[in-house]
């Protein structure tokens, strides 16, 4: 999991009281982009920042188009996001970035790398260092997620044949 901040963040977010202009590495709220995807070049990057609160199926005839969807976490408690990107890289078999932001503590990185998450804004004060070794503090896990399908005794059974 790579973690953004201002200084690393190549996405250009427009806020909702300008005019959108396509460019290259635009990153559109999803009602810009409700408004703007019949007219939006085809092949020319464009990011979504998707409510936690929708359906994200909605989301599903666009996917292709779309090189990132930002995910939100308002509080840590609010676990929605988590479950969106589960069916993206799951149902929607989406191959583009998913990236978490809001609320986003280090605690929470494991589990947004298995849910499908590739990049992380962590809330402010949190430390890029801690959340990387948190990342590396379980080898496996018993469980299949979104990266890998099978649970652990199935493993450890083709190993083994």
């Amino acid at each position: 999991m790579e973690f953004i901040s201002a200084a690393t963040d190549r996405w250009t977010l427009i806020p909702e009281d300008r005019p959108v202009t396509p460019a290259a590495h635009t990153l559109l709220s999803w009602a810009q982009w409700r408004h703007m995807r019949e007219q939006w070049p085809a092949g020319l990057p464009v990011g979504v920042s998707f409510p936690n609160d929708a359906d994200i199926e909605v989301l599903a005839d666009d996917l292709a188009r779309l090189e990132l969807v930002v995910l939100h976490f308002p509080k840590w408690t609010d676990g929605r996001a988590y479950s969106q990107a589960r069916l993206l890289r799951s149902r929607y078999r989406y191959r583009g970035e998913i990236r978490g932001t809001g609320d986003v503590v280090v605690d929470m990185t494991p589990l947004m790398a298995r849910t499908g998450f590739d990049t992380a804004v962590l809330r402010e004060g949190q430390s890029v260092e801690v959340a990387q070794r948190t990342l590396g503090f379980f080898p496996a896990y018993y469980q299949g997620d979104v990266r890998q399908h099978q649970p652990l005794f199935v493993r450890k059974d083709k190993v083994n044949a």
